[in-house]
């Protein structure tokens, strides 16, 4: 029995359905807030629904009674990737769970200092918590989702047909696509044996790898903006905290932007990649995905 935090988010119900569709049985926590389409859409494919106080250890450890492994999915400020989190796992090691997933989800930020990235410091501060703990722990590490590149991330103008980016053209940045993080996942929660890190990628691009799909894709020529290193980026997102702090945002203009820093920096890249652990996963190029986008857009 696997159980999963923040199923009704984008990422846990994907992780869910993947667990579903390979039989594994599968419970979640929802409170009496959660979304309850997606609530009664989980149930009746199967998912056993426990609904619980988030605050009450004593309330989540009952329904983890008789789990494996703990996938968390939670998404939110700091009183919820750390305090929320804190209070899963609690009442996990209360159930004597064996297993447990953060929510990570997303560049290595192992090697990065506090104050690069905000919403990562809340996760790093979260392990130094977790690794105390008497119970075993995997990380997975996927860059950024796939997905976002025809959506929130601006690395892509379309219309302009330019590869936005800072710093040096050469350098390679993880790109997953969200499905594949979920079925991953999915097979990591059933994987006794799974290591304290995992690194996925669905591809490893750059900004010239971008310029010549783009321009091979669309059949229009694509070239590069590219307003300056990383050192000015960096400054340009201290000006853009200092005067759009927006400290209660979840994803405000500036933490974007220390994300793109961060997937530039060499730091970001880790080899070799754990995506040939298990020889059921097929992986979803980035081509694949902006092929099918540019197919249903004019663009």
């Amino acid at each position: 029995m696997i159980l999963v935090a923040g199923a009704t988010g984008n990422l846990g119900e994907r992780i869910v359905r993947a667990l579903l569709h390979m039989n594994i049985p599968v419970r979640i926590l929802t409170r009496e807030s959660s979304n309850k389409e997606k609530v009664i859409q989980l149930e009746n494919l199967g998912a056993q629904v426990f609904t619980v106080d988030m605050n009450n250890v004593e309330e989540i450890s009952n329904a983890c009674l008789g789990v494996s492994c703990i996938v968390s999915a939670i998404a939110g400020l700091k009183d919820v990737v750390i305090d929320q989190q804190k209070r899963i796992l609690d009442a996990a090691i209360k159930a004597g769970v064996p297993r447990f997933i953060p929510s990570d989800y997303s560049l290595d930020f192992i090697p990065f200092k506090d104050g690069e990235n905000r919403n990562l410091d809340w996760r790093r501060e979260f392990h130094k918590y977790l690794d105390k703990q008497a119970i075993k722990a995997t990380s997975i590490f996927n860059g950024a989702f796939a997905d976002m590149l025809t959506k929130e991330m601006p690395l892509i103008l379309f219309k302009k047909h330019k590869i936005f980016f800072w710093g040096n053209e050469h350098q390679l940045m993880n790109f997953t696509y969200m499905d594949d993080v979920a079925h991953y996942t999915a097979l990591v929660a059933i994987d006794d044996h799974s290591p304290r890190y995992l690194h996925i990628a669905s591809s490893q691009l750059c900004a010239l790898d971008f310029k010549n799909m783009m321009t091979e894709l669309s059949g229009k020529k694509y070239s590069y903006l590219r307003p300056g290193g990383l050192g000015l980026f960096k400054i340009m997102i201290k000006l853009t905290q200092f005067f759009s702090p927006s400290k209660n945002e979840l994803y405000p203009a500036w933490q974007g932007m220390q994300y793109m820093h961060n997937m530039l920096d060499a730091r970001s890249i880790v080899n070799p990649l754990d995506n040939d652990r298990y020889d059921t996963m097929k992986w979803t190029n980035v081509k694949d995905v902006l092929k099918e986008y540019l197919k249903n857009n004019q663009l």
